[in-house]
């Protein structure tokens, strides 16, 4: 394991601490991913110190987490959080502890915390304080609670997602009674919020593992806020196209994505509606006709579930349902989807691409070089500036407006025409023909 030596600051107010007769490590997640050779996003500091006692000793505080204990002490530039040692009260909500008692044993404080590998402290003089084994399951590669795996959930529920979501991260495999706790307590996730949920899921799809959301659904968590996903787990392809179900391919198009919040969500919902669509011919084949319309709604709904902001939504149900597109490569059919589209072509190219390398081999090929050929011809287009979009056109709505059209819808409708012829002939686009071809328009 790499040498673990704190940075200057982190230094500076455990000193600090401690000539005022009081204890303080680092703990937690940046102890644990210094030991992994990587860097911390966020240096943890936890104190015998009250909070009181914190905001004596430094000059610059802000009261972040003051209920629980926690004040951020700005240090060199940086923030970082300070949190006395404490022992949580029951937890009767299953996501907050009913009280919170500050204790002088650190030991107390590590006892509370989810995952043997969160729980080591370290001192730059006294070293690793590691009382659960925490080291041994990083070299082993293994997510285990700390103490009673049904307790630790218990207090909150959402370490059952977090524990899913830390596999997938780090490549770990979680150990056999905290994975056989979180499939017996499953249902007990809907006390959490949508926003933790959604946070925690973000964090998951986006890993080097998307494919552990598999255990999300097999562990039953996904039955309680996500009965979607198990509908594409139980939905069967029978089609050349496709060699497994909706739920397995749908793992391994988030594996060939980049890790890309958009791109990875679009990824994880483009299929979202096949259970819905799936309608089977009298040769036994599969077809899932308007899928990709179904679920760009069904996508909306579920994102807005999730607390996922609108821009995200925008974007990610357009992609859902632009997926499928059959491409038929010329400049422009390339242009007449890049202005139907209206967003991140490139985005969608990249979906297209991991949507084909998730199917069989059945003309893969072919499907592939469909992708790259219409991507060419889009780049020529956007290469020679070609009209795309609205805002390229040469003339705006304020133009059509002094030709007499009132303000609203109509104003979108003549414009929207007007893109659309201007994309099948490109030399269109001059102030003097659109203004011309909107006086056709609307005499």
């Amino acid at each position: 394991m790499p040498e673990l030596v704190l940075p200057r600051a982190v230094t500076r107010i455990i000193e600090l601490l401690e000539e005022k007769g009081f204890e303080a490590y680092a703990v937690g997640g940046c102890v644990r991913d210094c030991l992994l050779g990587e860097t911390p996003l966020d240096w943890d500091i936890t104190t015998s110190a009250s909070p009181a006692d914190v905001k004596r000793i430094f000059n610059r505080t802000i009261d972040t987490g003051i209920a629980h204990g926690t004040v951020t002490v700005r240090m060199y530039g940086g923030s970082y959080e300070v949190t006395t040692y404490r022992i949580d009260g029951d937890y009767s909500d299953g996501r907050h502890p009913d009280s919170v008692t500050y204790t002088a044993e650190l030991a107390e404080d590590l006892k509370r915390r989810d995952f043997t590998i969160n729980a080591m402290a370290f001192h730059g003089n006294r070293g690793l304080v590691d009382l659960f084994g925490g080291m041994d399951d990083l070299k082993k590669g293994i997510i285990r609670c700390v103490g009673e795996p049904e307790s630790r959930f218990g207090e909150d529920a959402l370490r059952m997602l977090r524990a899913i979501r830390f596999s997938a991260r780090l490549g770990f495999d979680i150990a056999p009674d905290t994975y056989a706790a979180i499939k017996k307590l499953c249902g007990t996730i809907s006390k959490v919020s949508a926003e933790r949920i959604r946070d925690e899921l973000l964090k998951l799809i986006t890993s080097d593992h998307p494919d552990r959301l598999l255990l999300v659904y097999e562990s039953g968590l996904s039955s309680v806020f996500f009965p979607e996903l198990d509908r594409m787990f139980a939905t069967e392809q029978n089609t050349p196209h496709h060699y497994t179900d909706v739920g397995h391919h749908t793992l391994a198009v988030l594996e060939a994505l980049p890790a890309d919040d958009i791109l990875r969500l679009a990824g994880l919902l483009h299929d979202i509606a096949k259970p819905l669509s799936r309608k089977t011919d009298h040769k036994g084949r599969d077809h899932f006709t308007g899928h990709p319309v179904a679920g760009e709604n069904l996508s909306i709904d579920i994102m807005k579930r999730l607390k996922l902001d609108n821009a995200t939504i925008a974007k990610v149900s357009r992609l859902v349902r632009f997926h499928d597109e059959r491409l038929i490569p010329s400049s422009v059919n390339a242009r007449r989807l890049a202005a139907r589209f209206a967003g991140d072509m490139e985005g969608l190219f990249e979906l297209k691409r991991a949507d084909i390398a998730a199917q069989s081999d059945y003309m893969r090929e072919d499907k592939l070089k469909a992708v790259d050929q219409l991507e060419e011809f889009y780049k020529e287009s956007k290469n020679c500036g070609d009209c795309l979009e609205i805002s390229q056109l040469a003339i705006t709505g304020r133009d059509i407006i002094e030709l007499g059209i009132d303000r609203g819808p109509e104003i979108g409708r003549l414009l929207g025409l007007l893109l659309m012829e201007t994309v099948d002939d490109p030399d269109m686009n001059t102030r003097e023909r659109l203004l011309q071809r909107v006086g056709e328009l609307i005499a």
